[in-house]
């Protein structure tokens, strides 16, 4: 369950609409679903503000199809990541809602309808070779609740690409930048403006780049001050951290 389906869950007992034992019921699964192959954390929305995420290389269509329809049963979004057009093709007839996000290589099959996302995110690409780590950054921040900004080639290579962009860039309360070659285009944003810049090193680049090895070093020495890293190819875990960031400092969450 996720926080708001608590909240309105409360809401309703609070009223008498519904009542406590019909609550208990709606809260009897305990905090994991034991799956045999798998132990889904149902409770990390709960605890994280998303649930549980599905890396899916490595995992079959079976195990996949499992663990989404119990995701979805347990009234949480599913997003699945590193998957190709094949799982979905071979899914997509028990789950109709399930959505391919082919850039993103992502599956996600959404609870109910969409708000509109929390502004305040930019995911930027360096080059065009970078665009799946990028998608997969901007589709994870998306799904967990926000409204992203894409900014894609704009790479050191010619810096008046990026200098069009600046308006939205110091609009931003967090910027992903993803980089693959040098990994030089983080310190050129961080150096620009007054927000968290998270750094994203891809695997694109030629032999001395070593698989990606070149840009994470490049972006851990940064001399540009609030630049954070995450690993190599890591789309995921820098929509997940750009989320948080944004969400706490939105003007929601200053409220409380």
């Amino acid at each position: 369950m996720e926080r708001e389906a608590l909240k309105r869950l409360l809401g309703r007992v609070k009223v008498g609409k519904v009542t406590v034992a019909q609550a208990m019921e709606q809260l009897r699964h305990g905090p994991v679903s034991e799956l045999g192959f798998a132990t889904l954390d149902l409770h990390r929305a709960l605890r994280r503000g998303f649930p549980e995420v599905v890396y899916g290389a490595g995992k079959t269509v079976e195990q996949i199809g499992t663990i989404v329809g119990r995701l979805h049963d347990a009234g949480q979004t599913a997003l699945v990541t590193r998957v190709g057009p094949e799982i979905h093709e071979a899914l997509r007839h028990d789950f109709p809602r399930l959505e391919h996000h082919a850039a993103a290589r992502a599956l996600v099959l959404p609870l109910g309808r969409r708000r509109r996302g929390r502004s305040g995110i930019v995911v930027m690409s360096a080059g065009t070779s970078d665009l799946p780590v990028a998608e997969e950054a901007a589709l994870t921040a998306t799904v967990m609740g926000n409204e992203v900004r894409r900014v894609y080639d704009v790479g050191v290579a010619g810096l008046h690409r990026l200098m069009a962009h600046r308006d939205t860039m110091l609009a931003a309360r967090v910027i992903v930048v993803i980089a693959g070659m040098e990994g030089a285009l983080p310190s050129v944003v961080a150096g620009l403006v007054d927000c968290p810049v998270i750094g994203v090193p891809t695997s694109t680049g030629y032999g001395t780049g070593a698989g990606g090895w070149a840009a994470l070093m490049a972006m851990l020495n940064s001399c540009a001050s609030g630049v954070a890293v995450v690993n190599i190819d890591n789309g995921f875990g820098a929509g997940c951290l750009a989320s948080l960031i944004n969400r706490a400092h939105s003007p929601r969450a200053t409220k409380k």
